[in-house]
């Protein structure tokens, strides 16, 4: 095969850093012979567009808020000067624009690997209690709030203490109802609504990543256990666990949705010895590196399932592999930042 030309986003790599920078790492360290990586960004301090051995060239892309078109165009012209074969988008806001335009980008010759909107949907934060009803997991209480009467009355229903969830990203504690609606406005601000207030049940966090078959095969899995968090309660350290239980729920929500591709899911253990599902994320999180340094390669099974090919299924990853994110300053060029700017490309 010629060089592969693969496209990702998220590469934000801050405080609540994007998947992109550990996509790409692992894509490096991939069985794919030749690899040119282009990165997906949505403003020119994406600290992942500036590093050289990570990304041969980045390019920056309109907000999906702007529109289909807009978004489909921009595409369109870097097709045209990359040739790119797979695009991995990696942040929640942008998948609904990407299922829309799936076949539009099949006809460009850029294959994908995504969900069905369907798939999609059904794990919303919002959704996510019917969605723990109908799959047998227990998820805690949750209100979908689009304005602050919403949140007052969720309290009917909701004791306090409660967290606060943005409708793509970001958790907060709230201990009394004046926190809790300056995180609402915050949130929705930041996020557009629904902004979700779900009960806090104290315990333990742990994360999950695997990569389902769309046939309702699980082809990996490897659970984390969260060591640190910040103060969007984003793991900023963890390590790699042997649970019997965790692994079975992934293979519970792959069989029973066919999942296809990546996925995150976001679980805790009560003081109760209770397993909850918080969150199902549909896409590769931010700490998904580990998993390739344990032994599980999960971007590259999702770029060979965009290419049609079924990778073989393994959930054997080494126990006890730690990360532990940090800060660096990296220094580059004020002239490649311009460039970056204003001509959109470097």
């Amino acid at each position: 095969m010629s060089k592969l030309v693969i496209a990702i986003s998220g590469m934000n790599a801050t405080d609540n850093p994007g998947p992109g920078v550990g996509v790409a790492r692992s894509l490096r360290q991939s069985s794919f012979a030749d690899v040119r990586m282009v990165g997906l960004c949505y403003g020119s301090l994406e600290p992942g567009a500036y590093m050289k051995d990570i990304v041969d060239v980045s390019y920056l892309l309109p907000f999906p808020s702007e529109g289909m078109w807009t978004f489909l165009d921009r595409l369109r012209y870097i097709q045209e000067r990359e040739h790119v074969d797979i695009i991995i988008p990696n942040l929640d806001s942008e998948l609904f624009i990407y299922i829309k335009i799936r076949s539009k980008l099949e006809d460009m010759g850029i294959h994908v690997c995504l969900p069905t909107i369907d798939q999609f949907d059904s794990r919303q934060k919002y959704r996510l209690a019917d969605f723990g009803a109908k799959m047998g997991f227990n998820v805690p209480k949750s209100v979908r709030c689009n304005t602050v009467e919403d949140l007052i009355s969720s309290e009917v229903d909701l004791r306090y203490p409660i967290m606060m969830k943005g409708n793509f990203y970001e958790a907060y504690y709230a201990g009394y109802r004046e926190q809790a609606v300056t995180y609402f406005w915050n949130l929705m601000a930041k996020w557009g609504a629904p902004v979700i207030a779900q009960q806090y049940i104290p315990g333990a966090e742990f994360n999950v990543v695997g990569a389902g078959d769309g046939k309702g095969n699980l082809l990996s899995c490897v659970p984390m256990h969260k060591q640190f968090l910040t103060d969007k309660g984003k793991a900023w350290a963890g390590v790699t666990i042997k649970d019997d239980q965790l692994m079975d729920l992934a293979r519970r929500f792959v069989e029973t949705t066919c999942w296809m591709g990546a996925f995150e899911l976001e679980l805790l253990r009560g003081d109760d010895n209770v397993l909850y599902l918080i969150e199902i994320n549909p896409r590769m999180p931010a700490w998904v590196y580990l998993a390739t340094a344990a032994g599980e390669n999960i971007p590259e099974q999702v770029a060979q399932l965009a290419l049609g090919e079924t990778p073989a299924a393994s959930t054997h990853y080494e126990v006890g592999k730690m990360f532990i994110r940090y800060s660096w300053d990296m220094v580059v060029n004020q002239s490649e930042f311009g460039q970056f700017s204003v001509k959109g490309e470097m």
